[in-house]
């Protein structure tokens, strides 16, 4: 498994267990219906406050599932809420999950330029307070959905938005699980908290924008936690992997990126699996 790198006891094992063929939800939360028609995507757009301020986020949903589903908040790259967050927001509707696509800057915004997208995601970084109420804000709207299991919710982040989910899990956030694909290992946390979810980190072993002692770092503070943590690199994988848009933004603005349509594929895989693991509802025992 070369192309696996894997910390704590067990990591291994379910590195590799992930890329088996699995379903995104078990199959009893999944009306045989729509599992025969399939799914019917609809998004709608939130606007909610956090910090005194507005934040106009995103709904993705399947309006034919019935009963209450897991709830998946998704967080954007550096880029902000733009037209690749909502694809994946849409994308994971359609396996029956709730997600919110959140805007962590306010307003809506969006950038173009990496000067201007740095400015954006290191400001909301250097004040990770504000930014632990933006996310909890958005955490509050989606729980609120009648829609929605509470019980069963997770995160999942790219590039700047795989920075907040794992400082999210640091917290020790009411969440079974956090995804960070090609995510910043920065900690913002000053004071870290047992997570009692699971942590998979998505890195393109390529990557030359993340320093592999910054990843330790992260690790070790999550093993020191004692929290269930996998890490996998992707050879050959440089950093926003899993965006189709990295090449041409790569090529205009001359920064380090490249999309692997391989990593993209695998790495979407395991978050899969995962959801499917940790939001496995208990069988109710039968009386005889």
């Amino acid at each position: 498994m070369r192309m696996l790198r894997g910390w704590c006891v067990g990591t291994l094992l379910f590195a590799q267990s992930v890329f088996s063929a699995g379903q995104a939800m078990a199959a009893e939360d999944v009306p045989l219906v729509n599992r025969l028609e399939g799914p019917q995507v609809v998004t709608e757009t939130v606007t909610y406050r956090a910090n005194g301020e507005e934040h106009v986020g995103l709904i993705a949903r399947d309006a034919k599932a019935q009963g209450r589903r897991p709830g998946i908040l998704l967080v954007h790259e550096w880029w902000g809420l733009n037209s690749y967050a909502r694809k994946r927001a849409e994308q994971l509707a359609g396996l029956g999950y709730v997600v919110m696509a959140v805007d962590m800057y306010g307003g809506g915004r969006t950038a173009e330029h990496p000067k201007e997208a740095g400015a954006f995601s290191s400001a909301v970084m250097s004040d990770w307070p504000k930014a632990e109420s933006s996310f909890n804000s958005a955490l509050a709207v989606l729980r609120s959905r009648p829609e929605v299991d509470g019980e069963r919710m997770a995160a999942i982040g790219y590039c700047f938005g795989g920075a907040v989910v794992l400082n999210m899990a640091l917290t020790g956030a009411p969440l079974k699980a956090v995804v960070s694909f090609h995510g910043s290992p920065s900690i913002a946390v000053t004071e870290p908290e047992p997570f009692a979810g699971r942590v998979v980190i998505q890195n393109g072993a390529a990557d030359t924008l993340v320093a592999q002692e910054d990843l330790d770092k992260l690790v070790a503070t999550f093993q020191s936690l004692e929290t269930r943590t996998t890490l996998i690199q992707y050879p050959g994988a440089r950093h926003a992997f899993t965006n189709p848009e990295s090449d041409a933004k790569a090529a205009k603005y001359d920064l380090p990126l490249g999309y692997d349509a391989a990593a993209d594929s695998a790495s979407w895989q395991v978050m899969l699996n995962l959801f499917n693991e940790v939001f496995k509802t208990p069988k109710k025992s039968v009386k005889t």
